[in-house]
């Protein structure tokens, strides 16, 4: 990243941040919403009419839908799964034998050949029912073997795994390891290759790596031997290998207990001088950390469609125990305190839900770039779901606490509020927590700004090159800025009154949203990296108005179809909207707060001990 001063952030850091560069996708070949968003442009065209997914793949969906429900009520105890720390080996077989391990991967290999929109909502019933399984399908087929092989894979590489994945083989996807978060730069697992060539010899430790403790294929990044750049520098190589569980060397070491998801195949990994051959490498020598984020892209998507899913069902027990339960002469529905929970629970879901397929449609028609609309339905849906989780537990009260095994022991309906709770709270921080998130966002959405400074400023470039690239800034930000503040709105079209109030509101945030964003890159320059509270309210922004986006438009279609199952959809887009206009006005108001700075202070003296009287009275850990 020319733009980076080794000096002042320190040789480590420009190495990650350098390699993190280097691994992200560099050109946006299709338009972006999102991006659009930032820069202030509110592209509603792209948007709206809100897609549709095919009447006739919908159908090929809905009738697969139907048989899975069937089977999960017959055939799978969610809260046996939950007990035990067991999906049966008998439910396992008859899914694969359904073809929902090879959803996505073409007929041609012996997979169903679905849509991404199928895809989702099939995980997401299966979420619905028990999230456990659903990991066990999603993370073999979202980021798991079949995902990168399908995007990167040889044609010879295709014909060899992709049978095999299809008929019920398990992948996972081997990344984190144990000294080693977010910081890919720090990987310490090694390929050396062998002297002929021919074999890397695989070495280190990979932790948790969901479906690795029973899985058959895994794809696991390492580091191969550094390259040297012309002008001296190392350059760090990461490289993705597909790795079987036969190889000699390959251990599962320990499976993992979490918090929720009981019933995950989730472990530590360890790999002892594991003969690999070359042609397993994947994509190519140094291409592993790219991989990773392509693949993320579109195999986050779901990840929000098990969170919609889940609050589906979180309104669902809601809406019963409220017109159930009586307290002081009424149904607890009939309270405020209640019912103001649940309007907020069916809003925001409405919003989950309008995000979620957006931006589905748009990865089946390939015709954007959703690197960003993944990362913003990622975040805003899972922190959305882990909110209504809480609520539905707090509706119930002691019966939401108490777990299902339990109430159906003592006679009652035995409703897994407390489970879906635990296994809800993963959501926001699998594949990407909400910080990782935001931060990918936020340098997503200054690229357009960033390209002109490097081009302006890389020494890689000729002096005349970098002064035409200055003329060219000058004139582009000349007219820019002037148009952040003073524009004309846009021409929405046929809309909603109520909806198109909102969609004004976002066209204005939009220009205040990019103004900030700039402002903030011209204040803090390097330094802007740190001024993490900016960087996320500014993200919350873009995020507010892509869902508040995204909500009006699909509340529109609900209108225009005029179905009578399907009516409220403007009241809850509404709803939602009003809630996240005084969001975004905190944000804004809040953008640049001197509280930021005090509050580091603070955290500061923590770490030096300066509060340690705080911590007395306690069974010391």
């Amino acid at each position: 990243m020319d733009i980076l001063d080794a000096k002042k952030l320190g040789a480590e850091k420009v190495k990650s941040l350098e390699l993190a560069e280097e691994s992200r996708e560099h050109d946006w070949k299709f338009p972006s919403f999102a991006l659009e968003l930032f820069s202030g442009n509110l592209r509603w065209d792209m948007i709206h009419p809100y897609p549709e997914q095919d009447p006739e793949d919908k159908k090929t969906g809905d009738e697969f839908l139907a048989r899975l429900e069937k089977f999960l009520k017959e055939n799978l105890n969610a809260d046996e799964v939950d007990r035990t720390g067991i999906v049966p080996d008998s439910v396992v077989r008859a899914l694969a034998q359904m073809g929902c391990f090879g959803i996505k991967i073409p007929k041609e290999y012996g997979g169903l050949g679905f849509s991404k929109i199928n895809y989702s909502r099939i995980v997401g019933m299966i979420a619905s029912h028990c999230a456990s399984t659903a990991v066990l399908i999603s993370a073999h087929q979202s980021i798991g073997v079949p995902q990168p092989l399908l995007l990167f894979g040889s044609p010879e590489q295709k014909k060899k795994y992709l049978p095999r994945l299809a008929k019920g083989e398990i992948s996972a996807f081997a990344l984190t390891e144990p000294n080693v978060g977010s910081d890919p730069a720090k990987m310490q697992t090694t390929a050396t290759p062998t002297e002929d060539g021919n074999f890397y010899l695989l070495n280190g430790e990979k932790l948790w790596c969901t479906n690795g403790t029973v899985a058959d294929l895994v794809i696991v990044m390492a580091q191969t031997p550094s390259k040297i750049t012309p002008d001296g520098r190392e350059k760090k190589q990461i490289t993705a290998f597909i790795v079987e569980k036969n190889m000699p060397g390959f251990e599962v070491t320990h499976r993992c207990t979490f918090m929720g998801l009981h019933g995950i195949q989730n472990g530590l990994l360890r790999f002892s001088n594991m003969k690999v051959p070359k042609e397993n490498i994947l994509w190519g020598p140094g291409q592993g950390l790219k991989l990773a984020l392509v693949t993320l892209n579109t195999g986050r998507l779901t990840i929000p469609a098990a969170a919609s899913a889940v609050g589906r069902v979180c309104l669902l027990i809601s809406r019963q125990w409220a017109n159930e339960r009586s307290q002081w002469g009424a149904v607890i529905g009939k309270h405020e305190a209640v019912a103001g929970k649940l309007s907020s629970m069916a809003a925001n879901l409405f919003a989950m839900e309008s995000v979620t397929w957006l931006t589905t449609l748009f990865a089946d028609k390939n015709l954007m770039d959703i690197r960003l609309e993944a990362a913003i339905s990622k975040l805003f849906t899972t922190e959305a779901s882990s909110k209504i989780a809480d609520d539905t537990v707090q509706i119930r009260g002691g019966r939401g606490y108490e777990d299902a095994l339990s109430l159906k022991a003592r006679g009652e309906k035995p409703i897994p509020a407390e489970r879906i709770y635990r296994d809800a709270r993963i959501n926001t921080i699998i594949e990407g927590t909400s910080e990782i998130m935001r931060l990918f966002i936020a340098r997503e959405a200054m690229d357009p700004h960033v390209r002109r400074i490097n081009a302006m400023m890389s020494p890689k470039r000729s002096l005349a090159s970098r002064l035409i690239s200055a003329v060219q800034a000058c004139f582009h930000y000349a007219v820019w800025l002037p148009q952040q503040w003073i524009y004309l709105p846009k021409m929405l079209g046929k809309l909603h009154p109520r909806l198109r109030r909102h969609m004004r509101f976002v066209d204005k945030a939009s220009h205040r949203l990019a103004r900030n964003l700039f402002y903030a890159m011209a204040k803090y320059q390097q330094g802007l990296e740190k001024k993490q509270g900016v960087l996320f309210r500014l993200v919350n922004i873009g995020t507010a108005l892509f869902a508040m986006s995204a909500a009006c438009s699909n509340a529109q279609r609900h209108l225009e179809k005029n179905k009578e199952e399907e009516k409220g959809a403007v009241e809850l887009a509404d709803l939602f909207c009003r809630t996240a206009r005084r969001q975004i006005k905190r944000e804004f108001a809040d953008l640049f707060t001197p509280d930021d700075r005090f509050s580091y202070t603070i955290s500061q003296e923590i770490l030096a001990g300066k509060f340690e009287w705080m911590e007395q009275d306690i069974v010391k850990l």
